[in-house]
């Protein structure tokens, strides 16, 4: 099928706009034009415009912008060819002709739907009806207005055999099977019957509105609790979602879309004024359901129960989503107290309690590592190198290369976070000289047997991974300006090695000074840097800046120096970790890289970007 651009400004050409957009919402003549209060948005001063001359409607307020197919795909929530058959439909044109097997495939559906349609009336009929008295009770027990059921097309199957096959006998067996509707046995001889029996019948509808299958549920004791049409012509269960025509709007004066888990959950939200939502069919969400949700809307929320089946509902959505996601293209998740589900929290605490929950949505980053470091103990060296591993393997799970990055970046630093030992200021114990020959404290604040001095022989960086002299001499005024940082970060000051060897002798110096409890203040530091030759980083001016520190900056301002100047120490440890494990990538890959040593090439280098980019940020801020 070819649409030509001459064809598509006819379709425009006969199609009022304003009469389109006038039936789901209120307009005001003003002058030519019409205006009204965007559907796009909430807004109470009306700054949507129409304009039936031009043909296009236009908000000052959103920037919402489009015409009459435009309308049909953004406000409706409809796809591209199915906007421009409702239009032509309505406009008296004829649609392009489909090639002969497309043609009959559309012909057939047409039929389908009206069978599908005829079956929805009869199920309905029959919900007002004496058999449906029990259907009815069971409504009102869960909340469903008589309103709510009608706005949903509500039914009921009476538990027959052959109750809908005899009613609907004019459409035939064949086609009643191929719509779902009658189980047909394989057994030759034996006659068909109704699929669904005995349950609530819920309709499930295409995004134009057209029911397309049915959800049944039980009213008493049996299996399975819901029973859905099988797939057909009309129905992909992959690819659609319950409410997807009623909250395509929805979601737009929203500006969120809401997925649950099933059929109760919606009408629940529906019936409480929380009109955006959707749910999948039974199954674990699909590529083809996120994609018609992101098109719904960039950031979907995932309420499922809180039960565990409702947690593993929401890791299997994750999975799914990850190679999908895109700058501003993600998912965010509410978990619900109490193994609770949207229909309980409605029932408890109404609107309020719900609209509460959905202020805070969790954002997807944050689900996966709350699921991943609660996924097994986490005390032992090889289990946090398995979570590790497995937040590794999720962010390269996702193609776009920025998004990636930035999740990699992100789990880097909570494990950092996680399980680095944390800086804390040495207690005092009699002041200058009083410091425990024997002891250190470590970065927890407990007192613990000093190390062994690191041997030289430990010290295997590359030497590409070396600190710069003006970084190392900076580095080294910040320790002579707070000398109790060098005690508490002593290990990852061992690690460290400087271009040049003067200022790598001090800082030798002065961690081997920390291992054996040597006073690092006044004189005994002044002691510790005559014996390397590096008294000269105590002259004058030095000991000017020294003073100067100490006297214009407060407690506050020298804490924050102490901080900073600990970072600053761990960025630069974990820079030459990085170039180290570049050049062995590097190496170890030659000519003959891969994509998998490609790809963790790419990370280290990003990974080593963002930690140049950090040190740059201290080294600007640096007050010492």
């Amino acid at each position: 099928m070819t649409l030509s651009p001459a064809w598509l400004d006819e379709l425009r050409a006969r199609t009022l706009l304003s009469a389109l957009i006038g039936k789901s919402t209120k307009l005001q003549r003003a002058g030519r034009e019409w205006k009204a209060c965007c559907p796009f948005h909430n807004e109470k001063t009306p700054s949507f415009t129409i304009n039936d001359d031009k043909g296009f409607y236009h908000c000052f307020g959103c920037g919402a912008h489009g015409d009459a197919i435009r309308w049909m795909t953004d406000q409706r929530g409809l796809p591209f060819m199915d906007a421009v058959k409702e239009l032509a439909q309505a406009a008296g044109m004829e649609v392009p002709a489909q090639d002969p097997r497309a043609r009959e495939k559309a012909e057939r559906a047409s039929t389908l739907h009206d069978v599908m349609a005829q079956a929805e009336a009869w199920f309905v009929e029959q919900l007002g009806r004496a058999e449906g008295a029990h259907a009815r009770a069971y409504l009102k027990k869960r909340g469903i207005s008589e309103a709510l059921a009608r706005r949903f097309r509500i039914g009921f199957s009476p538990d027959t055999r052959t109750g809908l096959r005899s009613a609907l006998k004019e459409a035939g067996d064949d086609k009643l099977v191929e719509c779902g509707l009658l189980i047909r046995p394989e057994e030759g001889g034996r006659e068909s019957y109704d699929r669904f029996r005995g349950r609530l019948m819920i309709p499930i509808r295409d995004a134009r509105g057209r029911t397309i299958a049915f959800g049944g549920r039980i009213l008493g004791e049996g299996e399975p609790k819901y029973l859905n049409s099988p797939e057909t012509v009309l129905f992909d269960k992959g690819r659609t979602l319950f409410n997807l025509d009623l909250a395509a709007a929805a979601s737009r004066k929203a500006n969120r879309v809401i997925v649950v888990e099933g059929y109760m959950d919606v009408i629940a939200l529906a019936g409480a004024g929380i009109e955006e939502a959707v749910a999948p069919l039974g199954t674990a969400l699909t590529e083809g359901q996120l994609e018609r949700l992101w098109r719904m809307d960039t950031q979907p929320i995932l309420c499922f129960d809180g039960d565990n089946a409702g947690q593993k509902a929401a890791v299997r959505a994750i999975g799914r989503a990850l190679p999908f996601l895109s700058p501003g293209r993600t998912l965010r998740f509410l978990t619900l107290p109490g193994g609770q589900d949207p229909d309980d929290v409605i029932r408890s605490g109404g609107r309020a309690a719900m609209e509460g929950l959905l202020e805070t949505p969790e954002p997807l980053v944050d689900r996966l590592w709350r699921h991943e470091e609660a996924a097994l103990p986490l005390d032992t060296p090889e289990a946090r190198a398995g979570l590790k591993q497995r937040l590794v393997e999720h962010s390269r799970a996702i193609a776009d290369r920025d998004v990636s990055s930035q999740y990699f970046n992100a789990f880097r630093e909570r494990i950092d976070e996680r399980f680095a030992p944390q800086r804390r200021d040495r207690q005092s114990y009699g002041g200058t000289g009083s410091f425990r020959p024997k002891k250190v404290q470590d970065r927890r604040g407990r007192w613990v047997d000093a190390p062994t001095p690191p041997h030289a022989a430990t010290k295997s960086f590359q030497q590409a991974g070396a600190v710069g002299a003006a970084e190392a001499h900076m580095l080294l005024l910040g320790l002579l300006a707070i000398p109790d940082v060098i005690r508490l970060n002593a290990e990852p000051l061992s690690r460290l090695q400087f271009n040049d060897a003067k200022l790598d002798g001090v800082r030798d110096a002065l961690v081997q000074a920390a291992y054996h409890g040597e006073t690092l203040e006044g004189e005994g530091l002044a002691t510790i840097l005559q014996r390397v030759g590096a008294i000269d980083l105590l002259s004058t001016k030095g000991r000017a800046n020294r003073l100067a520190f100490s006297r214009k900056h407060g407690d506050a301002q020298i804490e924050r120096a102490r901080r900073d100047l600990g970072e600053m120490i761990d960025t630069m440890v974990r820079r030459s970790e990085l170039d180290a494990r570049l050049a062995e990538t590097t190496i170890g890959f030659g000519r003959t890289m891969d994509e998998k040593g490609w790809e963790e090439q790419q990370h280290l280098l990003l990974e080593r970007h963002e930690t140049e980019r950090r040190l740059s940020e201290l080294r600007e801020q640096a007050e010492f």
